[in-house]
């Protein structure tokens, strides 16, 4: 009589329930991504290695139907999932402009990456329902040594591209989406060291904001930044400082071009007046301030004592601008698809995610509503 070990007894029952054909890889890694999970933590809950985990997820492997089982109970995650549906687009690190690349550890970029991969799935299969908006060509890509007033002129030549008349753009979360690119609001669960960030990876360019600034102004300008990326940045390796401050340029110029702006900006620190510029161009007294120093309006030292102000006033700014800027295309895209008849139920089974992913990253693309709160008088 011989005795086989437990490892091989276990391995014998898992070819004993059968390969899964039809698995696809993309997936697991996808899911894994998403949970934060390296290879060895999710082998650690599961009966396999991380070696068999590396060759299931680059498809040199299947997993019996037991294994499948396992993964999907660690993962969080329908088995079906991990079955060949639509095609799920890969945003590789390469091809997405983080504000901060090298302080944003690489799992959290990969959650997020994996985030940005399951929100291009959802609009795939929104777009075999509801025609969304056209994606407008403003690729206007910068010199690598760009000339002076470069940068200006070609957030200028964007305005004119996407119809932005002259003054203030009522709200550019909105504007972005009307020119087909999606914005998106990343989930609470994602490591708050990631910020905005966009891509062109997908079939639609793709922007995430984070939900960690609460503050309408920051909004705005992230949008504003990333559109700088989308415009200008198409070919350029992501993660220098140079790009970051080009796209902070652009971001400037596009919401409010200095020829325009400098009407409305004190020549000394005037802080009621910076108020009104404020709220006239959804910019943050931290932007107006550093306006007024590099188009010449201040010297160093009102720059410097404006600053110091600013400093011992502390974060929220005053002059609230209100909530930040909110998408709305992908939830109006939603409304729209269940009016007709067709539910979250039918996009899963027609591009096998599950239906809580569909909701989150439709949530994430609609507009938000302030909650209502109910009190009670307990003097009654």
């Amino acid at each position: 009589m011989t005795f086989e070990s437990d490892p091989v007894l276990r391995a014998r029952r898992r070819r004993s329930t059968g390969t899964v054909v039809d698995f696809d890889g993309r997936r697991l890694s996808l899911a894994r991504r998403l949970r934060r999970l390296q290879r060895t933590t999710l082998a650690g809950r599961t009966s396999v290695t991380a070696a068999a985990i590396t060759q299931f997820e680059r498809n040199s492997a299947r997993p019996t139907n037991a294994v499948l089982a396992e993964l999907a109970m660690a993962l969080g995650v329908p088995a079906e999932f991990f079955r060949q549906g639509r095609p799920i687009e890969q945003v590789p690190a390469t091809a997405a402009h983080f504000r901060s690349l090298r302080a944003t550890p690489a799992i959290a970029r990969d959650q997020a990456l994996a985030f940005a991969e399951i929100a291009l799935a959802v609009v795939d299969v929104l777009e075999q329902y509801v025609d969304l908006p056209d994606v407008s060509g403003f690729a206007d890509p910068v010199d690598d040594e760009p000339a002076d007033g470069q940068v200006a002129a070609i957030a200028a030549r964007t305005r004119s591209r996407l119809g932005v008349e002259p003054g203030p753009i009522p709200h550019m979360v909105r504007l972005l989406e009307a020119h087909g690119v999606i914005v998106l609001r990343l989930p609470q669960e994602i490591d708050d060291k990631v910020d905005a960030f966009s891509t062109e990876a997908g079939h639609r360019p793709l922007v995430l904001l984070s939900p960690a600034k609460d503050d309408r102004a920051r909004s705005r300008f992230d949008a504003a930044h990333e559109l700088g990326h989308l415009v200008m940045h198409q070919d350029v390796r992501p993660g220098s400082k140079i790009i970051e401050h080009q796209a902070h340029q652009f971001a400037a110029e596009f919401l409010a071009p200095t020829v325009e702006l400098e009407l409305d900006l004190p020549r000394k620190v005037d802080w009621e007046a910076l108020l009104v510029a404020k709220k006239k161009w959804g910019i943050s007294l931290a932007a107006l301030v550093y306006r007024a120093h590099t188009i010449g309006l201040w010297g160093e030292h009102s720059y410097r004592r404006a600053n110091q102000h600013l400093a011992a006033q502390g974060y929220p700014e005053a002059g609230s601008l209100g909530p930040p800027e909110s998408p709305y295309l992908l939830g109006a895209a939603a409304a729209l698809l269940a009016e007709a008849g067709t539910n979250t139920d039918t996009l899963a089974a027609a591009s096998r995610l599950p239906v809580n992913q569909i909701d989150e990253i439709i949530a994430a693309g609609s507009e938000t509503k302030p909650r209502l709160r109910v009190t009670v008088d307990n003097q009654i």
